[in-house]
């Protein structure tokens, strides 16, 4: 009976302590006017305008929508607007984006349009304020030189920004450059995703929020059902995007449980 008991107490003691401590985001007083709303996923895109490019976010500048976008570093440093960490499904070269600099990649065409590649400060410019941004920072290392580079691109940026990552890291680091910024832990189920490791078992549980401390979180809609969604937004209250909202049906149904929906028409 005394062993039972010092079992169920020790499940208790570390389940505080995963609720508490390790999966709980952030409280705090962060300006979120006008980012608690709906974002294009990478763009207004369509069959003939390409994801990331800057027709997709002259598209959604267009009709008031905010847009969702990746950037991670050329080989030279210059923040790229772009989601794979290849180019092969999005353009006809093949190879890392990061093996090229940022000159090289702008004679690569977009999915045979005639858009390439945009930095971040071309979005910037293109936008100028109009309507909000969600940046996803890319990256699944250690290494956080994309954040200095793209905190360097935003700090004399006037318009309205969020930022997001799966990378607790990035998310960390980033709060060092720009610590009032509203920031994003993003979420899926990795080890569904990607197979089981400790790393993914880790992010499955969304424990290493004790490094990022996210203000919102963004999941996966396969996954707003689950223990970290409903820990972090339930019980903590944290604000709510949901991804990639594909149907108007989705889309109600996003709206109707609260949720802001990163979308795709």
């Amino acid at each position: 009976m005394e062993i039972l008991l010092y079992i169920l107490t020790t499940i208790a003691v570390l389940f505080l302590l995963y609720v508490l401590v390790l999966v709980r985001p952030r409280k705090r007083k962060v300006d979120k006017t006008g980012l608690i709303t709906d974002y294009a996923h990478r763009g207004l895109h369509s069959e003939t305008v390409p994801e990331n490019s800057l027709k997709a976010f002259q598209n959604a500048v267009d009709n008031g929508y905010g847009i969702e976008l990746d950037v991670q570093l050329s080989k030279d440093g210059e923040v790229m607007v772009f989601h794979d960490y290849t180019l092969d499904r999005m353009t006809e070269r093949k190879g890392k984006l990061c093996d090229l600099t940022a000159s090289e990649l702008k004679t690569v065409s977009l999915k045979n349009t005639d858009q390439t590649i945009p930095t971040l400060s071309e979005v910037l410019t293109l936008v100028d304020g109009k309507i909000p941004i969600l940046i996803e920072l890319k990256g699944e290392s250690l290494d956080t030189r994309l954040c200095e580079n793209v905190a360097d691109r935003l700090k004399d940026y006037n318009g309205k920004y969020c930022i997001e990552s799966f990378n607790p890291l990035l998310i960390k680091k980033m709060k060092k450059f720009l610590p009032n910024i509203f920031y994003g832990q993003l979420y899926t189920n990795v080890c569904r995703d990607h197979g089981v490791n400790l790393i993914n078992l880790l992010l499955t549980c969304m424990a290493l929020n004790v490094i990022s401390r996210p203000d919102f979180i963004a999941y996966n809609k396969l996954d707003r059902s689950s223990l970290p969604v409903k820990i972090t937004t339930c019980l903590f209250k944290a604000p709510r995007f949901v991804w990639t909202v594909k149907t108007p049906e989705e889309h109600e149904k996003a709206h109707s449980s609260n949720e802001n929906a990163i979308f795709e028409k």
